[in-house]
């Protein structure tokens, strides 16, 4: 065995960790659920990935200590919104703590009440397959039952940056 593969691998900072994983560029998605009384509630999401397409499933992450983590566990349905690329204000307003997100932002109720937010690149109305910890997360897996294809480029995240996709 070399010495390379002998050696006992350095603990991974959280920070650098965080950074490295800044490399990959992702899409970046609201998503939706309904809270107590039927309130509307979301939050920024970019660890949102497909699964399976038959069914059709996605998974998303959500902090343990997230605000928001009641009300997913309380409601069987929420909704991806991804996020066009004229949308950075969505991605900021949904990525901070505030009373009501909402305010002033368009929205509709999808088939299953959930808010599915105007203007998207796309949508995925879902309804909560499993749920599976995930260190200091919290992982959903959604089955998909509609989708909403808009056509408008999404807004793309890199190295804590957004970005535009290059045109064709």
């Amino acid at each position: 065995m070399s010495a390379a593969h002998a050696a006992k691998p350095a603990s991974i900072e959280p920070k650098h960790f965080r950074e490295v994983l800044g490399s990959f560029a992702t899409g970046v998605v609201v998503v939706t659920t309904l809270g107590d009384g039927g309130r509307p509630v979301g939050l920024t999401v970019n660890s949102f990935n497909s699964v399976s397409l038959d069914p059709p499933l996605v998974l998303w992450s959500l902090a343990l200590e997230a605000p928001s983590l009641a009300a997913f566990r309380a409601h069987d349905f929420f909704a991806i919104n991804i996020l066009a690329e004229d949308q950075e204000f969505l991605s900021k307003r949904f990525s901070t703590p505030a009373e009501n997100k909402f305010s002033d932002v368009g929205f509709d109720p999808g088939a299953t009440g959930v808010p599915l937010l105007r203007g998207t690149a796309a949508a995925l109305e879902c309804r909560t397959f499993a749920r599976y910890p995930g260190g200091d997360h919290e992982i959903y897996v959604g089955e998909v039952k509609a989708v909403f294809d808009r056509g408008h480029p999404p807004l793309v995240f890199h190295r804590g940056v957004f970005r535009r996709l290059g045109r064709h």
